[in-house]
C-alpha cells in the first residue's frame, strides 16, 4: 500500500521528519535546512524533548519527533515491568508533550496515542517500540490523507494560474496544496515572507515549493502589503499552531499584521486546519515568549549593537473578522462557526490534522 507521503518533498517525507530505529531517534535539523541536511540523533526521550524545544525540528515535525520519542521512551524501559513500563511511558509522555508551551493540546493527543497503543501492545506481548512506530506511520497516513483533502478545498479557491501568498512553513498542507494544483495542471506562483528569526518561509516553504516545481520568490517579513497590491496575490493562506472554537486563529508572529494587510486590500485569507477542543477561546492560548536576543541576530550573525533589547513571541492571535475561511477535511468553515465542524467530524481522540 502507498503510503501517503509519496510525491512530496524531501523534508515531508517520514523518515526526514524524525525517525525512530535501533534505539534512537533522527530528527532533521530544520534549523539549518536546506543550506545542510544534517540529523540531530537522539538516544533518549529527554533529548527529543529539548531538541522540540530548541526548535530542531517545527511546524509539524515536532508531532512527529514526538511520537518517535515515545517509540525511543518505549526503548529505554523495555524489559521492566507492565507497570512500570506504564508509568515511565506516563512520565514521558508529560516531557514531550509539555516541550513547547503552545502546542501542548496538540501534543498530548499524539503522546496519549502512542500511549494506547504501547498498552495493546503490552496486553497483547509485542514490541512496544515496535507498536509505537507503526501507530506513528498510521496516523501520519490518516493526517497526511485527511490534509489532502483539505488541499482539495483550499486548491479550489485559487484560480488555475493564481498567486498565493504564504506565512511562516505549513508542512504537509504546503506539500498537499502543490501536489494538488500539479495534478490539476496549475502554474501557481508561490510568494513566501522569509519568517524571522528562524526564516522558516525562506529556508523551508520557498525549498518546498520549488523541489516540488514551482514558481518561488521570497520576499522579507515587511514587503507583503505591497507584494498583495503590485502582484495582485490571489489568496493569503497558512496554517496554524492552534485553531480556537471562536474562530481566534494562533500563528507564527507576523500572520496577524499580513491578514491586517490582506483584509485592507481585499485578498481572501484561507487557514488550513481544524478547530482545536483544547482551545475554546483565543485568550485561552499561552504565547510562547523564546529567548530575546535571537531577534538581535540573522543566522548567527548580530545585527544589533550592544545594549539593544530584544522582544520575541513566538506566535500572535488573528481575529475571525480578519479570515475568509477556516479550509477543513470537511470543506470550507466561516471561522464564527467552528463548532458545526465538531458536530460532524469523525477525528480519534489521539488523531490529528494540520
Amino acid at each position: 500500500m502507498k503510503r501517503a507521503d509519496h510525491d512530496l518533498a524531501f523534508m515531508l517525507r517520514y523518515e526526514n521528519i524524525a525517525w525512530y530505529e535501533n534505539g534512537a531517534v533522527r530528527i532533521l535539523d530544520r534549523r539549518i535546512y536546506p543550506a545542510k541536511t544534517e540529523f540531530v540523533t537522539c538516544r533518549t526521550h529527554f533529548e527529543v524533548a529539548q531538541a522540540i524545544t530548541d526548535m530542531v525540528t517545527q511546524s509539524c515535525g515536532p508531532f512527529t519527533a514526538a511520537a518517535a520519542g515515545m517509540a525511543l521512551a518505549a526503548h529505554e524501559c523495555e524489559g521492566r515491568t507492565e507497570h512500570e513500563q506504564l508509568r515511565y511511558l506516563k512520565e514521558a509522555a508529560y516531557t514531550i508533550s509539555h516541550a513547547r508551551p503552545t502546542t501542548v493540546s496538540r501534543m498530548e493527543r499524539i503522546t496519549g496515542g502512542c500511549l494506547a497503543a504501547a498498552e495493546i501492545a503490552l496486553r497483547e506481548g509485542r514490541s512496544v517500540p515496535d507498536a509505537i512506530t507503526e501507530h506513528l506511520i498510521r496516523t501520519n497516513d490518516r493526517r497526511y490523507d485527511r490534509v489532502a483533502q483539505i488541499a482539495v478545498h483550499l486548491v479550489d479557491k485559487i484560480p488555475k494560474d493564481g498567486k498565493v501568498l504564504t506565512q511562516c512553513f505549513g508542512e504537509t498542507i504546503v506539500g498537499m496544496m502543490l501536489r494538488e494544483a500539479k495534478g490539476r495542471g496549475m502554474a501557481l506562483k508561490l510568494f513566501c515572507p522569509e519568517t524571522r528569526p528562524y526564516f522558516q518561509g525562506a529556508r523551508l516553504t520557498a525549498t518546498v515549493c520549488s523541489e516540488m516545481g514551482f514558481d518561488t520568490t521570497v520576499i522579507t517579513d515587511n514587503m507583503p502589503a505591497y507584494v498583495m497590491q503590485r502582484e495582485k496575490i490571489d489568496v493569503f493562506t497558512c496554517a496554524a499552531d492552534a485553531i480556537c472554537l471562536d474562530g481566534h486563529v494562533v500563528n507564527k508572529i507576523g500572520t496577524f499584521q499580513i491578514a491586517i494587510a490582506a483584509n485592507y486590500l481585499g485578498v481572501p485569507f484561507y487557514v488550513t486546519g481544524v478547530p482545536d477542543k483544547g482551545h475554546p477561546t483565543g485568550d485561552s492560548v499561552r504565547i510562547e515568549l523564546r529567548d530575546p536576543d535571537f531577534v538581535l541576530q540573522a543566522m548567527g550573525v548580530r545585527t544589533a549593537a550592544p545594549g539593544v533589547k530584544g522582544y520575541y513571541p513566538s506566535f500572535d492571535v488573528t481575529p475571525p473578522s480578519l479570515i475568509t475561511g477556516i479550509v477543513t477535511d470537511l470543506g470550507v468553515y466561516d471561522p464564527q462557526r467552528l463548532r458545526d465542524y465538531l458536530s460532524v467530524t469523525d477525528i480519534g481522540p489521539y488523531e490529528m490534522v494540520i
